[in-house]
């Protein structure tokens, strides 16, 4: 099975009255901080936080009862904790028109389009892979400064999208660190056993991109500038739209594995890469549950950058 980057470079072109629920200990004691899931009529989830406050003791069943969760979604809360705050700076009924404006205005264009319009303005039908190379790091970098600026004037007056996104990125989080370690471990072998099963069932395939093998042996000038692409700039911007925008406006709106699930088929359709599909969708349903898990986006940029590494090694070996 081939292993695919989270990253569509080249595959066309030649690709929110508040409920403050406590959740404690099952004996009511109340040994550990207090998670508060702040709730409203349309959503059950809007922001979690912790507090040592000892001043609110309230029994198990007492806190299960004003939940009323299903068993899947207090599953998620004892795993994950729900460290992700989903105070958005933009309005909820622009989410999807905004993500739709992405989509047509940037993400297409430049990412599927760019290449055939370097092809035109230089008179080739084929472009040479260091011009590849080069040419998709200047459309992605656009699409990532112009992927900034689109969600900038999506936000609310007296709000500021870089700040949203620096706290997401920098402010860290409780364990963070070994909880990425853990996801990385359960991203690469999740693939590693997807990929034996499906080389099973369908055969196996070359893992190898062909195109990406033809870059790499252009030497240390392409391989750093792939290098870029695929470990920094792709895993910075994708995190950003899917996992920083979508998935944290739609978990204003919807459960949590909703919200994931969703915004994992988006991530995995935006690559029109459809024999990679179903492995994109659960590499977007991991880096969306460590979203959760951890409330950084710090997280699922590494986790990603990682992955994309690998697979960028081994197209190397």
């Amino acid at each position: 099975m081939t292993l695919s980057l989270c990253e569509p470079l080249f595959s066309c072109s030649l690709h929110k009255q508040l409920l403050g629920t406590p959740i404690l200990s099952k004996n009511g004691k109340n040994p550990i901080p207090c998670q508060y899931f702040l709730t409203s009529p349309n959503s059950k989830f809007l922001l979690s936080s912790t507090t040592p406050s000892p001043a609110i003791h309230v029994g198990f069943s007492f806190a299960r009862f004003c939940t009323k969760k299903s068993h899947a979604d207090q599953l998620f809360e004892e795993s994950s904790s729900y460290e992700i705050c989903t105070d958005i700076p933009w309005e909820a009924i622009d989410v999807w028109s905004t993500f739709v404006g992405y989509l047509f205005m940037l993400h297409i264009p430049l990412s599927f389009g760019g290449l055939s319009v370097v092809s035109s303005v230089l008179h080739k039908p084929t472009l040479d892979p260091l011009t590849m190379v080069v040419a998709t790091a200047v459309f992605q970098s656009l699409e990532l400064f112009g992927t900034f600026a689109l969600l900038q004037y999506a936000t609310k007056m007296n709000h500021d999208f870089y700040s949203f996104l620096i706290g997401k990125v920098l402010l860290p989080k409780r364990n963070w660190v070994k909880k990425t370690a853990i996801g990385i471990g359960f991203l690469m072998a999740l693939v590693s056993v997807t990929s034996i099963l499906a080389d099973m069932l369908i055969g196996p395939e070359d893992a190898n991109d062909p195109i990406i093998k033809e870059i790499l042996s252009e030497g240390p000038a392409a391989q750093i500038m792939l290098f870029f692409l695929y470990c920094i700039n792709a895993p910075l911007l994708e995190e950003t739209v899917y996992r920083g925008f979508l998935l944290t406006s739609l978990m204003t709106k919807s459960k949590p594995w909703s919200a994931i699930i969703v915004s994992s088929c988006m991530f995995s359709l935006a690559h029109f890469s459809f024999d990679n599909s179903l492995q994109l969708f659960i590499v977007g349903c991991v880096l969306g549950y460590m979203y959760c898990w951890t409330g950084s986006l710090a997280s699922p940029i590494i986790i990603h950058a990682i992955y994309n590494a690998v697979i960028f090694v081994t197209s190397m070996l």
